[in-house]
């Protein structure tokens, strides 16, 4: 036989091994992290719900979904054991030290300009048009006539000039 008929094979071979080391590398270190849990540590499972570890048994998990709410858990439908620090971010909304430097997103735009609603950013009051049906300038009386003028025909009356 020729060496060029089995090198194909050999590759084969090689990539299967390869592929197969990588799956029992991974779940090796699943394993590895399922057993460092303890009572106390925030977990997420693959169906992804976020709790906390209550009780560690051989093959199943306590796990407390709510405040007095615990249910039974197979070790390996955990998914995650997760760091305080995110467990309680992602969980409880508590973000982490300031010392951390985590950039703080705003709720929305106005917090950035420090401009209030009614102004542009150049500072410029903008006029939405609340003052002009309160005001009593030159402009707002012929328009008050016309109004009253129209509405003094929708009722069926004559003009009387």
């Amino acid at each position: 036989m020729n060496i060029m008929t089995l090198l194909p094979f050999i590759v084969l071979i090689g990539a299967m091994f390869l592929m197969t080391r990588s799956a029992k590398n991974k779940q090796r270190q699943a394993a590895q992290m399922r057993d460092q849990m303890q009572p106390g540590t925030g977990v997420r499972t693959i169906g992804g719900m976020y709790a906390t570890v209550k009780e560690v048994n051989e093959d199943s998990v306590l796990l407390e979904v709510a405040p007095g709410v615990h249910a039974i858990y197979a070790k390996n439908s955990i998914g995650a054991v997760l760091e305080d620090a995110e467990y309680n971010r992602i969980v409880h909304g508590i973000e982490p030290a300031e010392d951390e430097e985590t950039p703080v997103v705003p709720d929305d735009a106005s917090s950035l300009t420090g401009a209030d609603e009614d102004t542009t950013p150049a500072g410029k009051k903008l006029d939405l048009g609340k003052e002009a049906k309160g005001a009593k300038g030159a402009e707002a009386e012929p328009a008050a006539a016309e109004d009253a003028e129209r509405d003094g025909k929708q009722d069926g009356s004559t003009d009387a000039k």
